[in-house]
């Protein structure tokens, strides 16, 4: 009876033992990530913890020269998963945007943060990748058809909106 209760213990620490070294291990994979990022960061870029959460960063990224968002600011909330980097981090325009890849909510579309998505990547790649999108929109992959659709049939008139939102919502 005392065997069955030390294997109940066991288990149980166990189990409480693998949930808490896999939030440890991400958290220092986060943190190692950051140090990195604070040490050279990408162009016209910034992240870091909300506050005290790890899990919770807010980014701020300047407008690409020579693109429609040139001069703007763009502010993003970057949500870790407890398993990175198994999983991608959930990243999501706060700043509104006229982009193809990025919807009324945020919400982005790119590739890496979905089934690309590898633990060999890091939040500066993510944070390159993203920044990529300004100058190199995907339009055969939108989260906004109609945008593509203008971006595809008349560029010009496109970049024109895409920059009169820059005005109104990122300066």
């Amino acid at each position: 009876m005392n065997g069955t209760g030390t294997g109940m213990m066991i288990t149980s620490s166990s189990s409480t033992w693998v949930s808490t070294t896999s939030v440890s291990a991400s958290g220092k994979r986060i943190q190692r990530e950051m140090s990195e990022l604070n040490m050279d960061p990408p162009p016209d870029c910034s992240a870091g913890p909300k506050g005290d959460n790890l899990y919770h960063w807010v980014s701020t990224m300047m407008g690409s020269p020579g693109t429609p968002y040139q001069g703007g600011i763009f502010f993003l909330d970057i949500t870790f998963p407890s398993d990175y980097p198994f999983k991608p981090p959930k990243v999501v325009f706060k700043t509104r945007i006229y982009h193809c890849n990025v919807d009324m909510a945020g919400n982005l579309s790119l590739e890496i943060l979905k089934d690309g998505w590898s633990p060999a990547l890091t939040i500066t790649k993510v944070l390159l990748a993203i920044k990529s999108t300004f100058t190199n929109p995907d339009p055969y992959n939108p989260l906004v058809p109609g945008i593509a659709r203008l971006f595809l049939a008349d560029r010009a008139k496109h970049d024109e909106l895409a920059t009169e939102w820059t005005l109104r919502f990122a300066k």
